[in-house]
């Protein structure tokens, strides 16, 4: 095994760890029953109401269901040019919907594009009809995701959140689905639209307007979903990014559209005024170099699956913090792509203040007879050499 003297890694940065609520983030979300602020790549809380209380999402639902979604077309099952036809139970859904049509066809990406947008009821039956070849079926994915996510205040009845009852999720489990969703970089780029066209150039063409009205009229905004029914009222989950900072707010319970818009509006405010992000590695940066003797590559590389990054409180002054690689058993074989084989540790003085997993980057392959041959007898002839020199 031939390591790297460079391993080991050490960066010195500013964190300021989550705080709890009080003064003025306290008066954020005065029209909100329930509420929560989070920055995105640190995951640190910046303000919370009522965050883990049950309560009915709506149409916010359907952040979970655009997971699956974009989770299915990423694992190659779905693409985004595949022809869905649509079932008679689909074309019946109430509520927002495009009115599609028993036995119509339309793509994926419109499909897709409808939920994200106009959050079409019809449309999202009819992607999780071709996925899980029923709704009930889907609901359970849903569900089990909910579990694999960690979220204790999630149970789903249906794939779009009318009402039914048992079907609640929380502010913070809200934004939680958000984060994952938002791994999928080409989400934002279906809703951050503000108004679009289906079935362009026929008699059923249909003119799709954004129901989250910020991502026109915020700055950074580009999603992700709104919510109503008359026993949820108005919710709201908005992302929104201003340089490297991403935040998500979530609103749930506000009585009308300009009270749910004002307390996230007041939320986002209160994160790009007081906070701001320094990244200290993007995702995939390699962060720890090493040599295989059994790999066919000279060389394998650890990295996150996230940013590596720090929130500051703008105006505080700077304190010392270390990361440092720890590396985890590299020497075992065969080594897989994608396997978890070390973490970043993000320190103060002696203590851990977090840890990041840390993962093999390549499709690592055996290397040949002849090639392991070469590099043993490289490997002997360094070390006779350095005998000698001794």
């Amino acid at each position: 095994m031939i390591r790297k003297v460079s391993i080991l890694m050490v960066i010195i940065f500013v964190m300021i760890p989550g705080f709890s609520v009080f003064g003025e983030e306290a008066e954020l979300t005065d029209h909100s029953s329930s509420s929560f602020l989070m920055e995105v790549d640190t995951g640190t809380v910046l303000h919370e109401k009522n965050a883990h209380k049950p309560l009915p999402p709506a149409s916010m639902t359907k952040l979970m269901t655009l997971l699956l979604i974009m989770e299915e077309i990423d694992q190659g099952k779905l693409t985004l040019s595949e022809s869905v036809r649509v079932s008679e139970y689909a074309a019946s859904m109430g509520g927002s919907q495009i009115f599609l049509e028993p036995n119509e066809e339309m793509s994926v990406e419109d499909l897709l594009k409808s939920i994200a947008i106009a959050s079409a009821n019809d449309s999202s039956v009819a992607l999780a009809e071709r996925i899980a070849v029923s709704e009930e079926n889907f609901v359970k994915r849903m569900n089990e995701r909910a579990k694999e996510l960690g979220l204790k205040n999630t149970t789903f009845k249906n794939v779009t959140g009318l009402h039914a009852e048992g079907h609640v999720s929380s502010a913070y489990d809200l934004a939680k689905i958000a984060q994952e969703l938002l791994k999928h970089d080409e989400i934002t780029s279906y809703t951050k639209i503000y108004e679009d066209y289906l079935r362009k150039g026929t008699d059923e063409e249909f003119w799709l307007v954004n129901t989250n009205k910020l991502v026109k009229f915020y700055q950074g905004v580009d999603g992700l979903k709104t919510g109503y029914t008359d026993e949820a009222k108005y919710g709201l989950t908005a992302t929104a990014k201003r340089g490297d900072m991403r935040v998500i707010a979530v609103s749930m319970g506000a009585k009308t559209v300009k009270d749910r818009n004002a307390d996230v509006t007041n939320m986002l405010d209160y994160a790009f005024s007081h906070y701001e992000l320094h990244k200290l590695h993007d995702k995939e940066t390699p962060l720890y170099t090493w040599s295989h003797l059994k790999s066919k590559q000279d060389e394998l590389n650890l990295v996150a699956d996230q940013n590596v990054s720090v929130l500051l409180s703008k105006g505080e002054e700077m304190e010392d913090y270390e990361t440092v690689v720890k590396p985890g058993n590299i020497d075992k074989w065969p080594i897989k792509q994608g396997e978890q084989l070390g973490d970043l540790h993000v320190k103060k003085g002696d203590t851990t203040i977090k840890k990041i997993p840390l993962y093999v980057k390549e499709d690592v392959e055996e290397a040949r007879l002849l090639k392991l041959f070469n590099r043993v007898g490289k490997f002997l002839h360094q070390g006779y050499k350095t005998s000698n020199m001794n």
